[in-house]
């Protein structure tokens, strides 16, 4: 076991000790599943939703910057084959070959164009979806301890991931100690009826398609 461990335990044992020794009540611990409560809200799904139609919408913006630089790879393959045409006149192969020229700046500005409109539209994405965990994660910690306190709880922890050291901040814990699923009962209370479909599976993109998707970390 190491050393912060072995300090955390130490310090509960000291304060429960602590609480004996002065005759209060002993502390009554409880655990919940943040991340769990976080993915199951019907908030998180109607976001993620949002977030969808955005992408399509860049998606759409995007395949026309594609297009558009397509378009200008086949406008410089027919002025390199004029270049390379036995045919065709020297002064107009000089042309050509400027043409040719200007159109690889072009295609690479488009190329440019498009790979940054891809990543801020992922980065924007993204931070919109950060943004919401962080509110809900404050909304759904104000709910779990409304419910912690009407059990009578003096202390609750989130057991969902692992602390600062790695590690789950919560081990083991009785299943009776856990609150998730009445918190999740809360929750619904306010969830909105909806008559709404499930989203359909969405095909896999071309491989030449813009590359946009939907944040889904936790």
């Amino acid at each position: 076991m190491n050393k912060p461990v072995k300090l955390l335990l130490a310090l509960l044992t000291f304060v429960t000790a602590g609480l004996f020794a002065q005759g209060q009540p002993a502390p009554k611990i409880l655990v919940v599943d943040m991340i769990k409560l976080l993915d199951e809200h019907y908030k998180t799904q109607e976001q993620k939703d949002k977030l969808s139609a955005d992408a399509d919408k860049a998606k759409e913006e995007a395949g026309r910057l594609l297009q558009e630089r397509n378009d200008l790879v086949e406008q410089y393959k027919e002025l390199v084959e004029q270049t390379q045409n036995p045919a065709t006149r020297v002064e107009v192969k000089e042309e050509a070959q400027a043409n040719a020229e200007q159109k690889i700046q072009e295609i690479q500005r488009k190329n440019n164009e498009l790979q940054s409109f891809e990543a801020n539209t992922r980065n924007l994405l993204q931070q919109r979806f950060q943004n919401f965990k962080t509110i809900m994660l404050e909304e759904i910690a104000k709910l779990a301890t409304e419910v912690a306190k009407r059990k009578g709880a003096t202390l609750l922890l989130d057991k969902s991931g692992p602390n600062l050291l790695g590690i789950s901040s919560v081990v083991y814990s009785d299943d009776a100690m856990d609150i998730t699923n009445e918190v999740q009962a809360e929750i619904n209370k306010t969830r909105p009826v909806s008559g709404a479909k499930p989203a359909a599976a969405t095909a896999a993109p071309a491989a030449d398609s813009p590359r946009i998707t939907v944040p889904m970390g936790k």
